[in-house]
């Protein structure tokens, strides 16, 4: 991956599919890193995730997405001690019964075809770098009224969700990392560890 100049700094470019309209209807499972891997939300206590006041606001803000972007509900996610995980679902249809299957039936074919043309970023209230950034200033106004020390990293991580078995798959994942923190490349107990 190569870096590019802005503003006279480095920057690595956008990890964002440039054929993808986020503002689309879809699954996509995210991931928001605390920087410097500090543990602000919590830690882990006989194999428990126990939230601390912070992880506690994170949770309540992640909860109240849909209060703030009405086109978004919400499936699994996790707060681990410094980072979320998450799958949202961005529905413009508002339609309470509509599933995966129904959303990814609505999408066109060739989607990802190179002959089409490149998005021209529609509404940027309503895509999923919009409800990423609101999240997380929610959380990031209440650390610094109640003077917690928070940054978080400049960008996340998404993945496009394409059928019923990966959903699958990433709840999973989701739902066991809990049971996994001891190895977790996110956990900054992991680089003192030595490997055999």
């Amino acid at each position: 991956m190569t870096n590019n100049l802005f503003k006279n700094k480095y920057r690595i470019p956008s990890t964002r599919l440039k054929e993808w309209d986020y503002s689309r209807n879809g699954y996509y499972f995210v991931t928001m890193c605390v920087k410097n891997r500090e543990s602000v939300f919590g830690q882990f206590e006989h194999g428990e995730m126990i939230l601390s006041d912070m992880g506690n606001i994170a949770e309540q803000c992640w909860r109240e997405i849909p209060v703030h972007f009405p086109f978004v509900k919400l499936d699994e996610f996790v707060i681990m001690p410094n980072h979320v995980h998450g799958i949202i679902i961005i529905d413009n249809n508002v339609v309470e019964t509509q599933n995966l299957a129904s959303l990814h039936a609505s999408l066109p074919r060739h989607s990802f075809s190179r002959h089409r043309k490149p998005n021209k970023f529609g509404p940027q209230s309503k895509n999923l770098a919009s409800i990423i950034r609101g999240f997380k200033i929610g959380v990031k106004k209440w650390a610094t009224i109640n003077h917690i020390h928070l940054e978080w990293q400049s960008r996340f991580y998404d993945r496009i969700i394409r059928d019923e078995k990966e959903l699958l798959n990433i709840r999973n994942y989701i739902i066991i990392n809990p049971i996994r923190w001891d190895d977790d490349k996110e956990n900054p107990d992991m680089k003192n560890k030595v490997i055999n």
